[in-house]
């Protein structure tokens, strides 16, 4: 049995019981709708994710908030308590609460001296997250110390592609994501922008399609053009989306042909937190490639 435990963030994109199962704490993010906190779900309630995007369709604007130094401070102090602990957080890119995450655990340190408290910025969000955080699993099931995960992570987290589009730009540009102009024209023109996490787990729209199926096929271009070996790409796979499986089983299925040797790819829902900020119709594809960039403008 390892003597340090893992966590995350519920921006994770995973479903709680997977994370659950395999004994990795989680801590929750909340939003507000109209004055009223909810908390992140993560599919504890099957209901409360279609009801987060029924209230969607009828107009609300969801708002979200980073997590506090006081909230990691009571999410950390327990596990700590029982060993050593290593931390991986959402990135920067998404929120500032990370900042908050270092400044928690350098006062755990203070009061915890004989136990080592590891924070991790994950340079990833949804999904993407989930995959760094799922292969850091993978590793402390093998036996690895905390400091190989560490190093592990802190060397692939910027390897993890996070390729994505979205037929609705409304979301992306309210939460200040993308520019105005970006969100205008795509909406008069019908044009999905494709779009991706550069080096600082920042969001670019870097090119521009018409229609989803387009959207969908210069996706999977791009990901031949960054995984892991090209199109003998073996590693795993994770692919979200926000209120559109369809679109995700399509994407799924051009990957499958593109990428025969992926034993490993799986569907996830967005959350809704990360949902609060793209709104539906968003697909995303996540995968280990080549170093990440930056925006080049």
């Amino acid at each position: 049995m390892q003597s340090f435990q893992l966590s995350c963030e519920s921006t994770v994109d995973l479903p709680y019981a997977y994370v659950s199962g395999r004994n990795i704490p989680v801590l929750f993010y909340n939003y507000t709708v109209d004055e009223k906190e909810y908390v992140d779900d993560m599919g504890r309630d099957p209901e409360a994710l279609p009801h987060f995007y029924h209230m969607l369709e009828e107009g609300a604007l969801p708002s979200t908030s980073q997590l506090n130094e006081y909230q990691y401070i009571e999410f950390f102090e327990p596990l700590l308590q029982q060993g050593d602990l290593i931390h991986i957080a959402l990135g920067s890119g998404m929120t500032n609460s990370v900042a908050n995450a270092f400044q928690a655990a350098e006062l755990l340190r203070e009061k915890y001296p004989d136990r080592r408290l590891v924070v991790i910025e994950s340079l990833c969000s949804s999904s993407g997250y989930g995959l760094l955080v799922d292969g850091a699993a993978d590793l402390r099931d093998e036996g690895k110390s905390m400091e190989e995960i560490e190093t592990w992570v802190m060397g692939v987290r910027g390897r993890i592609h996070h390729q994505f589009f979205s037929t609705d730009m409304k979301f992306f540009h309210r939460s200040g994501r993308v520019s105005g102009a970006t969100a205008t024209v795509a909406s008069i023109l019908n044009i999905c922008p494709i779009m991706r996490l550069d080096d600082t787990g920042a969001i670019i729209a870097y090119d521009t399609v018409r229609g989803k199926k387009r959207a969908i096929a210069r996706t999977v271009d791009t990901m031949e053009a960054h995984a892991a070996g090209g199109t003998a790409y073996a590693g795993k796979c994770f692919i979200s989306h926000s209120n559109c499986h369809a679109d995700a089983e399509v994407i799924r299925e051009e990957i499958v042909k593109r990428f025969p040797n992926i034993k490993d790819i799986r569907i996830y829902d967005i959350g809704t937190i990360i949902a609060s900020h793209s709104g539906p119709g968003t697909v995303a594809v996540f995968f280990y490639g080549d170093v990440r960039q930056p925006d080049k403008k």
